[in-house]
């Protein structure tokens, strides 16, 4: 047993890795993780950019895939390929956990984000080119996101939800999830259990941009120590907020009429928990967090951080009051949680898409260079 099956067996979260690479794939270091506890795996632009432009691995079959597709065809079947395989390491999971766990996902691409019906139909397609129960669709927590999810949802297709920055948006993907799964009953399916979901609240980048702008206030403030002295604490005390909304919004009449029929919580779960800081703890975003029906999704250095000095013990709803405390603290010293928020996102998707972008010209580089060699 590991601090991860713990995490698992005692705290009922399930962690998971951001990461995704294909020579962990083929040698079996993603099979020896998920030996040792890892019951997940997420992937990004940015994951395959750096894992398709870092290694030769791919070359072989890059090469012969742009003898007949264009660059960005012969992308999305690398990527496949490697989604499939990491499903196929975690079915058991999935299977022994009746579909709570052993997912992958796979995001649409970066370009869609603002595009609602080009949202949906990729998705759809990636459900249907992949065909495996255990894959998660990603879908970004844009405005124009929001009803490509409850519609994935409402056809029955399991949706993991990212770049969510804020507890006003969370709530209305919470929202999408649950109204998607009453369309999908109103459908006249009888069993629910096979759509999953969870909601990808993304957690360092918060402190990191909220960090910024109370440095930028205390440098214009009479009282500048004790505005300096917020810093560190919103991603956290967030996080913790909404779990509480996640408690609320999952109980009562309405969720109990959709547990019913097999409905799956949508859980949480935790991205962006490596530490940007490095003088915060290198698992501020991990020993902090835990907490039953939840997710940790981390990179393989605070996996293996986790694994040499993590503590297991529930944290999730230790000092909600001092959290909310916090945010009124944060409003008084001119930090907009929104506006962070916004911020946040409109700076993911940039960054997913400018992976994406680079990745592309990279590939078409060594396209050229294969035709010419």
């Amino acid at each position: 047993m590991t601090p991860l099956n713990d995490l698992y067996d005692q705290q009922g979260q399930s962690p998971w890795l951001d990461n995704l690479r294909r020579d962990w794939l083929q040698d079996g270091t993603l099979a020896g993780l998920v030996d040792r506890g890892i019951r997940g795996v997420t992937s990004n632009p940015t994951i395959f950019a750096k894992a398709i432009s870092g290694q030769d691995t791919y070359d072989k079959e890059f090469g012969a895939l742009i003898t007949t597709k264009s660059v960005e065809d012969a992308y999305w079947d690398l990527v496949v390929d490697d989604i499939t395989a990491a499903l196929a390491i975690l079915r058991p999971v999935y299977d022994t956990s009746d579909g709570r766990d052993g997912f992958v996902s796979v995001e649409v691409a970066p370009s869609l984000a603002h595009d609602t019906d080009g949202t949906t139909t990729a998705a759809r397609a990636l459900h249907a080119r992949i065909g495996q129960p255990n894959v998660l669709v990603k879908i970004p927590a844009t405005p124009e996101g929001l009803p490509s999810i409850h519609q994935m949802i409402s056809e029955g297709h399991s949706i993991n939800v990212t770049l969510i920055f804020s507890i006003a948006r969370y709530d209305q993907v919470i929202e999408a999830y649950l109204s998607g799964l009453e369309a999908l009953a109103a459908s006249g399916e009888l069993d629910l259990s096979g759509t999953a979901s969870v909601a990808s609240f993304f957690i360092s980048r918060v402190d990191t941009e909220v960090d910024r702008r109370l440095d930028a206030a205390a440098g214009a403030s009479s009282d500048g120590d004790s505005t300096r002295a917020l810093r560190g604490q919103a991603a956290v005390a967030q996080a913790r907020l909404a779990y509480q909304l996640f408690t609320e919004r999952f109980s009562g009449p309405r969720w109990e009429a959709l547990a019913a029929k097999g409905a799956q919580m949508q859980r949480p779960l935790w991205a962006s928990t490596s530490t940007k800081n490095p003088a915060y703890p290198d698992l501020a975003y991990v020993d902090t967090l835990i907490g039953p029906d939840t997710v940790n999704t981390m990179p393989d250095g605070t996996v293996s951080d986790f694994l040499d000095h993590g503590t297991v013990a529930r944290t999730i709803d230790d000092g909600v009051d001092r959290a909310r405390t916090l945010m009124d603290e944060l409003t008084a010293a001119g930090i907009d949680m929104e506006d962070v928020a916004q911020t946040l996102e409109a700076e993911g998707v940039a960054s997913f898409a400018k992976s994406f972008d680079e990745l592309m010209q990279s590939l078409s580089d060594k396209a050229n260079a294969l035709s010419n060699g």
